[in-house]
């Protein structure tokens, strides 16, 4: 079974600001168990500097369990001893350089295609962002005028002051028969 941009999406978190992959799910979407991916990621350890892969620390990973009620480690034979790894879009670019099964080539391809999908929709929602900023700047100024008449309309008139006494030219208010 190949993975899908629906399968693989998900698996995408946000972790220290950047989008990652944990290494579990890596592992499952790979078709492998952790610790297989893992030891072949430690062989090729000069492929993974810092800002490809990292390991989470212990908050990260309790927040991240607490965020799913049991991991796909944690349903294996005493569940996993040490915090995971967060893989970069490159570091997930790499493991096709030292995975070389072919469901791993294939599913890498898959996860650089949701990685750029997933690039391309926050850049779009950005621009859509800046457009309606702009809007609202540019509407504020031509409804100030709108807004000032409709305050002035909400406020109370003050009464009208009729002068005291009798005047020829005040027309006297009609009473109603009944």
């Amino acid at each position: 079974m190949m993975a899908n941009l629906q399968e693989i999406k998900p698996s995408v978190q946000v972790i220290r600001n950047q989008r990652v992959m944990i290494s579990s799910d890596l592992a499952q979407l790979y078709g492998v168990i952790p610790k297989v991916l893992m030891q072949a990621v430690k062989r090729n350890l000069e492929r993974f500097p810092e800002d490809f892969m990292f390991q989470l620390t212990l908050v990260e990973w309790q927040s991240l369990k607490s965020q799913f009620v049991t991991s796909n480690e944690t349903s294996q034979r005493g569940g996993a001893r040490t915090a995971p790894y967060a893989f970069t879009e490159q570091g997930v670019a790499m493991l096709s350089s030292v995975l070389k099964s072919s469901r791993a080539i294939h599913v890498n391809i898959e996860i650089m295609r949701t990685f750029v999908k997933l690039r391309r929709l926050i850049t779009e929602h950005k621009d859509l962002s800046h457009r309606l900023d702009a809007l609202e700047d540019r509407y504020d100024d031509q409804f100030k005028v709108v807004f000032d008449a409709i305050r002035g309309l909400m406020e109370p008139k003050k009464p009208e002051k009729r002068p005291i006494g009798f005047t020829a030219d005040i027309k006297p208010k009609k009473l109603n028969a009944k």
